[in-house]
């Protein structure tokens, strides 16, 4: 698999820390809340939801009339396009205000979401007590509590693509019919991630002088780099690429291949290759300062790290027997007030010049192929000669528009049944607290 080129400025100028922040509010509960069972989760949620708008107690709306003219959307800090407004300084979101002006739809955009299980805990009650949550849109990531929320029917069903004709004219095929929802019949995808390894080769050079590029998954259990590995201690991104590591696709492995794939970072743990299991982005201190070698890490991290001045010369690999690929979902809540006006917008940003609007400003992995153009198109009509840079190495970045090589290499996350749920925790949750 390529090796991308750690000076492509995928990130918009003066804004370092977006990408960072996403994914880190990702994992910024930590190991321990990223390995609770989610049947505890439950048991210990008490919030009454109070931080979602207030709720109604109508019937559950339905997909058919007109749009209300309104909108409530909960999502991730840093994670949607904005611009400031030159005459008043306030802070505008240019997609958000194209939709409200050619659909007259007011979107009350929150951003609300700090971590999966965290918001989880926040609407788990209201939605057990039937109740309407606040909001018409909530993005939620593909993994456990996504499966454990479908599974309860905590997500609205969708209607027919008849009223997605832009999501099936330019949805990757990466996004239609994902492990985890082959139908598309309670998600649509909003942006997704990378998973795979990060490198000092430097470092990796000194350690094997004879084979100085990291490549495979096998590279995190080569004794040469013995005391400078690091994993994720979680239990998503850490068991797919083990499972990957043993040939296995995450989404299509049994129990038997859990064990098998535990065992292996079991016993590099125990001989003492892995340094460290990280909770988040801790690893990218570890590669800059020559702690780790090599690590398992997200695409973005380790390309922002670089330009920000962080650390240098750090490389990302999708490992040659693939990485792991996260998605963050537009989902509706049973009994949401305005599901037309709900999916109005999930169907109006799989619009190309849409897309590419928020891409620009995101640089996450883009769910459609085809804004990768308009990108270039303002480019190639940028007068500011950063601007133009800017925008064509957002375009031509692998980061944002995989390559169809790349992206036959990328798997989804396991998708767990309720009694599989534990056992997976019971299997994988000792490794990294050992």
């Amino acid at each position: 698999m390529p090796q991308f080129d750690d000076t492509d400025p995928v990130f918009l100028r003066g804004l370092t820390q977006r990408r960072l922040g996403r994914r880190a509010f990702l994992r910024g509960a930590g190991v321990g809340a990223s390995t609770l069972s989610l049947a505890a989760i439950l048991a210990a949620c008490s919030n009454d939801g109070s931080s979602a708008p207030a709720s109604g107690s109508a019937a559950a709306g339905t997909f058919d009339g007109d749009p209300a003219g309104q909108m409530n959307m909960a999502n991730w800090s840093l994670y949607i396009d904005k611009a400031k407004d030159p005459e008043t300084g306030e802070v505008t979101h240019p997609s958000l205000d194209a939709f409200t002006a050619e659909t007259g739809i007011e979107v009350n955009y929150r951003e609300v979401i700090d971590s999966p299980e965290g918001f989880f805990g926040k609407l788990q009650p209201v939605l057990a007590a039937g109740r309407d949550t606040g909001w018409d849109i909530m993005v939620i990531t593909n993994g456990r509590v996504f499966d454990t929320m479908n599974r309860l029917g905590y997500f609205q069903e969708l209607p027919g693509p008849e009223r997605f004709p832009n999501f099936q004219a330019n949805a990757g095929p990466a996004v239609k019919g994902p492990s985890y929802d082959p139908e598309n019949k309670y998600s649509i995808a909003y942006q997704s991630g990378i998973t795979g390894l990060g490198w000092d080769p430097v470092l990796v050079a000194q350690l094997r002088p004879d084979n100085p590029t990291i490549t495979s998954i096998q590279d995190l259990y080569d004794p040469a780099f013995a005391g400078k590995v690091g994993m994720f201690g979680d239990t998503l991104d850490m068991p797919s690429l083990a499972l990957l590591g043993i040939g296995v696709a995450p989404e299509d492995s049994t129990p038997e291949d859990w064990q098998a794939a535990a065992d292996v970072v079991a016993q590099a743990r125990d001989d003492g290759i892995v340094r460290q299991f990280f909770a988040g982005s801790g690893y990218i201190n570890s590669l800059a300062h020559g702690d780790v070698a090599v690590a398992m890490a997200w695409s973005g991290d380790i390309f922002q790290s670089n330009l920000s001045g962080d650390s240098q010369g750090l490389q990302f690999t999708i490992p040659t027997e693939g990485g792991a690929i996260w998605t963050d979902n537009m989902t509706i809540p049973p009994l949401a007030q305005h599901p037309v006006d709900a999916v109005t917008y999930m169907d109006y940003i799989y619009r190309p010049e849409v897309m590419a609007m928020m891409v620009e400003w995101i640089n996450y992995v883009s769910p459609v192929p085809a804004a990768q153009d308009v990108i270039l198109a303002d480019a190639a009509a940028a007068t500011d000669p950063a601007d133009k840079t800017y925008l064509e190495n957002v375009a031509n970045s692998p980061l944002v528009f995989p390559t169809a090589q790349d992206a036959e290499h990328l798997f989804n996350y396991r998708t767990l049944t309720e009694e599989e749920d534990q056992q997976w925790l019971d299997i994988w949750q000792p490794i990294s607290l050992s």
